[in-house]
C-alpha cells in the first residue's frame, strides 16, 4: 500500500511507515490540480497545514483510506466529503498543547516587556531605554477565553507569574475552574476586567470576529490581546483602529485571516509583535505530531484499528451498518443541544427507548457527547478523547435503556444539566436510516438537523411566521424549510426555520424584536 506526505513533517514519521513495510512518496507543495492528479494512487495520507483536501480531492482519491493531520488542525479537509466517501479522517490531538502554551506565554512576555522591538532597535545601534518602558504581569488579570487542553495550560503558567486568571469556557464547570485555580466568568465580564485577553478556541461561527470594534469598546483602555488560536477570531480591521487609536495598548499575533497576511498593516505597527504561525513549531513537538499519526495510519491500514478519528468511532466492522445510522442521530441531536444550551453542561443523560435500547450502546453514548462538545472545541474532540474531554470538564455521562418509544420504534434522548437549566432532546430516525429530532423539551417538532438553521420559540399567535418571512425575504435569503409544534393552542410555540445563508449577529438581534418572538438561536449542523 502507498502512503503520501504532502506536507513537511518530521522524518521520524516518515521512517515508521516504511518500517512498517508502505511505500512512502514525499511530495511538498503541490497545486489543487497536481493533488487532484495523483491521490488516486494512494491509501493514505499525511498532511499539515498547507494542503488542501477540497471535496474535489476526495472525489479523486480512489483508493484512499484514511487521511491523518500531523496536529489538531481540520480546517484543510472537508471532514463532510471524506465521511461521506467511508475516508476516515485522524488527527493528533494534545501533541503540540505545551508548545503552544509556551508560545503564548512568549507573546505574552514580549508583548509587555517590548522586546523584539527593543531588540530591532540595538540592532540599528540604537540604546533607546526609555522608549521601550513595559509594564508587570504581577498582580494583572489574564482573560483566558477557551480554557481547554492549551488554555489551561497558559493559565497554569500565568499563575507562575502571579497574574489573576479569569476564563469563559461554555463547558467550564464550577468544580473545574476551582481545581484550575481560575475564575469563571462572561465573556463580557472578561472583556471588562482583563489586562491582557489570550484566546485559546477554533474558528467557528460563534467565534469568528470575536474582536470587533464593538467587543473592543467593552475592554479596559490599555488592554492587550494575544491570538495564537486561530486566524479570524480577531476583526484585523477593527484590531487595526483600536491600536492605532491607542485603545488596545498592544496586540501579539500567532495567526491571521490570511496566512501569510499580505500586505497587513498591522506588521507594521509598532505596537504589534507578530510571529508566522510557530505555535506548534518547536522540534518536540513536530516529532510527537508525526510519530503520533504515522503510528495511527499504519494501524488503521494494517489492522483496521481506529485511534483520534474525528469522523467515526471505533466499532467491529459487523456492527457499523446497524450502528451508523444512530450515530449519525446522536451526534447531531448532541450538537443541536449544544449550540441551543447556555451556561456551562454539568450532566448528560442518554437515553435508548424501543429498539434503540437493545443496541451496542457505548459508541452511539460517544457520538452523543462529541457532538455536546464539538461546536465549541471543534477540532481538538474526536470520538476518541469525548469521554475524557467530558470528564476533564466535570460533565457527568450517564446512559438509560428500556421504556416506551410511544410513536416510534426507537428513541435517543438527551436530557441535559447546564447552568441553572435542564433541556431535553429527542431524535428518532425515519425509514430506519434518517435522523430527525422530534421533540425539543416537551415541544413536538419535526426537524431534518442538517444545514443553517433559525430555532425559535414563539407566543403562538397569528403572523409570527409571516413577519420572518417577511425579515428574511428583505435580506434575500432563502427558506429551505420550515418546522412547527407546540403544546396547546395560543401558548407557547416552536419555530425552525431552515435557511440557506447564515445570518450575522447583528440580524438575529433584530429578529429578537419581532413581536412575540421569545427566543432566537442560529444552529449550524
Amino acid at each position: 500500500m502507498k502512503v503520501l506526505v504532502s506536507d513537511n513533517v518530521a522524518e521520524q514519521g516518515i521512517s515508521i511507515l516504511k518500517k512498517a513495510g508502505f511505500k512512502v512518496d514525499v511530495k511538498v507543495g503541490m497545486s489543487p490540480e497536481e493533488l487532484k492528479g495523483v491521490i488516486g494512487d494512494y491509501h493514505g495520507m499525511v498532511i499539515r497545514s498547507a494542503t488542501q483536501v477540497t471535496a474535489a480531492v476526495i472525489e479523486a482519491a480512489k483508493n484512499l483510506k484514511v487521511i491523518g493531520r500531523a496536529g489538531s488542525g481540520l480546517d484543510n479537509v472537508d471532514k463532510a466529503a471524506a465521511s461521506k466517501k467511508g475516508i476516515v479522517v485522524m488527527n493528533t490531538p494534545g501533541g503540540n498543547t505545551i508548545t503552544t502554551a509556551e508560545h503564548t506565554i512568549s507573546m505574552i512576555l514580549s508583548l509587555s516587556r517590548r522586546i523584539p522591538q527593543a531588540t530591532a532597535s540595538m540592532k540599528e545601534g540604537k540604546w533607546e531605554k526609555k522608549k521601550f518602558t513595559g509594564v508587570e504581569l504581577f498582580n494583572k488579570t489574564l482573560g483566558v477565553v477557551g480554557i481547554g487542553a492549551i488554555g489551561g495550560e497558559v493559565a497554569k503558567r500565568a499563575q507562575g507569574f502571579e497574574m489573576n486568571v479569569i476564563a469563559c469556557d461554555p463547558f467550564l464547570s464550577d468544580e473545574k475552574a476551582r481545581t484550575l485555580g481560575v475564575e469563571k466568568v462572561g465573556l463580557e465580564d472578561l472583556f471588562k476586567r482583563a489586562d491582557f485577553i489570550t484566546f485559546h478556541t477554533p474558528l467557528t461561527q460563534e467565534t469568528r470576529n470575536l474582536v470587533n470594534k464593538d467587543t473592543i469598546k467593552l475592554m479596559k483602555d490599555g488592554v492587550r490581546i494575544v491570538n495564537c488560536a486561530r486566524g479570524g477570531i480577531v476583526n484585523e480591521r477593527d484590531l487595526y483602529e483600536a491600536l492605532k487609536s491607542g485603545k488596545v495598548a498592544g496586540a501579539a499575533l500567532d495567526v491571521f485571516e490570511k496566512e501569510p497576511p499580505e500586505d497587513s498593516p498591522l506588521i507594521g505597527l509598532d505596537n504589534v509583535v507578530s510571529t508566522p504561525h510557530l505555535g506548534a513549531a518547536t522540534g518536540e513537538a513536530q516529532e510527537n505530531v508525526a510519530v503520533k499519526v504515522a503510528e495511527q495510519i499504519a494501524d488503521y491500514l494494517l489492522t483496521g484499528t481506529i485511534t483520534n478519528a474525528v469522523n467515526f468511532p471505533s466499532i467491529p466492522p459487523d456492527q457499523m451498518p446497524k450502528l451508523r445510522p444512530y450515530i449519525t442521530l446522536a451526534e447531531k441531536l448532541g450538537s443541536f443541544a449544544s449550540q441551543v444550551l447556555a451556561g456551562g453542561i454539568t450532566e448528560v443523560a442518554v437515553e435508548y427507548r424501543g429498539g434503540a435500547s437493545e443496541l451496542n450502546t457505548e459508541p452511539i453514548t460517544i457520538a452523543a457527547v462529541k457532538g455536546l462538545l464539538t461546536p465549541i472545541l471543534e477540532e481538538t474532540v474526536n470520538f476518541v478523547n469525548a469521554p475524557f474531554i467530558a470528564r476533564e470538564r466535570g460533565i457527568e455521562v450517564k446512559e438509560t435503556t428500556g421504556g416506551d418509544a410511544g410513536d416510534y420504534q426507537s428513541m435517543l434522548s438527551l436530557r441535559i444539566k447546564a447552568g441553572e437549566e435542564e433541556r431535553s432532546f429527542s431524535g428518532a430516525l425515519f425509514h430506519r436510516k434518517d435522523p430527525r429530532i422530534v421533540e425539543v423539551d416537551s415541544f413536538p417538532v419535526e426537524i431534518i438537523p442538517e444545514g443553517t438553521m433559525l430555532l425559535m420559540f414563539n407566543n403562538d399567535k397569528p403572523g409570527v411566521i409571516g413577519d420572518i418571512g417577511n425579515f428574511l425575504g428583505k435580506l434575500d435569503i432563502n427558506i429551505a424549510r420550515m418546522h412547527f409544534g407546540r403544546e396547546t393552542a395560543g401558548g407557547t410555540a416552536i419555530s425552525v426555520v431552515s435557511i440557506d445563508t447564515p445570518l450575522t449577529q447583528e440580524q438575529i438581534a433584530r429578529i429578537r424584536k419581532l413581536p412575540n418572538i421569545l427566543f432566537v438561536k442560529q444552529v449550524f449542523l
